[in-house]
């Protein structure tokens, strides 16, 4: 998948995730990924959820990872978790 097609989920409000993957299918990707950590999960959660149910047509849940990153703050390492979900087209016959 190329990079360009991954939508990095944070603090805007979650239309603003699904205009970017519909945008990204509209113009021809064959899988758009959408990233998330921390806090911003269930927004990624909710990004794919509604673009699959009430914009996209055609397209399906093809992989769910989920992961934990190490980050360096202030106070030194701390674990995050991460999501990354990968929509991609359905073939049809």
């Amino acid at each position: 998948m190329q990079k360009d097609n991954t939508v990095f989920v944070g603090n805007k409000p979650v239309m603003n995730y699904v205009l970017a993957v519909v945008t990204q299918f509209n113009n021809g990707a064959e899988e758009v990924a959408i990233k998330a950590r921390g806090k911003a999960i269930s927004r990624a959660v909710d990004t794919a959820e509604i673009a699959l149910n009430r914009f996209l047509d055609n397209i399906a849940k093809k992989q769910i990872i989920t992961s934990t990153e190490v980050i360096d703050t202030d106070s030194g390492k701390t674990n995050v978790s991460s999501i990354e979900i990968i929509l991609s087209q359905q073939r049809v016959p």
